[in-house]
């Protein structure tokens, strides 16, 4: 038994402003961690973090943290503009971002400069968490 066109429609339908609104929200969360890179990056950029042992290098740091939060501030625009075609750009953008987080994870685990560790740790689950949301909210997806 099949589902009358009509009531396939109206399903359609609610879920349409569903996946706008989970669009926003991921693109919200991108952008405040965007948000948070500019502060870093300005932070290691201006000496206000000191450097720390070899290999780590502030101004390395804040150009990188600088690029990713650029590139997730692209990605949130583009989801935001057309969730349906942006939603690539904005999953490439989150990888980047959780690949970037895993190297200055590893360069801050190190020397162990707490403020860096501990926003590594806390922001990465944030950016795996919104992956995994953009994964399962794919095209046609409940």
């Amino acid at each position: 038994m099949s589902i009358p066109p009509s009531i396939s429609t109206a399903k359609a339908a609610d879920t349409a402003p569903d996946a706008k609104r989970r669009s926003r929200q991921i693109a919200v969360v991108m952008m405040l961690v965007a948000a948070s890179l500019a502060v870093a990056s300005a932070l290691h950029l201006s000496g206000a973090v000191g450097a720390g042992p070899k290999p780590f290098d502030p101004t390395d740091a804040g150009i990188a943290e600088a690029v990713i939060g650029a590139v997730l501030v692209a990605g949130a625009a583009a989801l935001l503009r057309a969730p349906d075609r942006g939603r690539p750009f904005a999953m490439g953008a989150t990888v980047l971002a959780i690949v970037g987080f895993l190297v200055g994870l590893n360069f801050t685990a190190r020397p162990g400069h707490t403020p860096d560790l501990v926003y590594h740790i806390a922001v990465l689950p944030i950016l795996v968490g919104s992956l995994a949301v953009q994964v399962r909210s794919r095209r046609g997806s409940p």
